[in-house]
């Protein structure tokens, strides 16, 4: 299960890579989406992937789960919410302002029309 987990990390970055390279912000917004899922599962992962019964006390299970990954996910995925959402605002904002999501007219740079 890590191999297929791996590969599909690698194809999120990837994928990731190729739309934060793009011209356009909602493309780069994108990107970051996915390079933050792909981090999510690359720290599941890196964890272990492990089948067993919840981490407490009072039960008497052969194996447990270590809850510290999951836990570091839960708080990754509230902050790059946090960041998409900012982004958004953001790339909104500079298109009223300058009507444009290009990024090179967003530099300064208006060598094309």
């Amino acid at each position: 299960m890590e191999i297929v987990m791996a590969v599909v990390i690698g194809v999120l970055f990837m994928c990731a890579t190729y739309l934060i390279l793009s011209k356009s912000i909602l493309r780069i917004i994108v990107g970051t989406g996915l390079l933050s899922h792909g981090a999510h599962l690359l720290i599941l992962t890196m964890g272990g992937l492990k089948q067993g019964a919840v981490p407490l006390l009072s039960e008497k299970a052969a194996s447990y789960v270590d809850p510290l990954p999951q836990a570091l996910i839960l708080t990754a995925i509230v902050i790059s919410f946090g960041v998409t959402a900012f982004l958004l605002v953001l790339a909104y904002r500079a298109y009223q302002e300058l009507g444009t999501d290009d990024m090179e007219c967003l530099k300064g740079n208006d060598t094309h029309e």
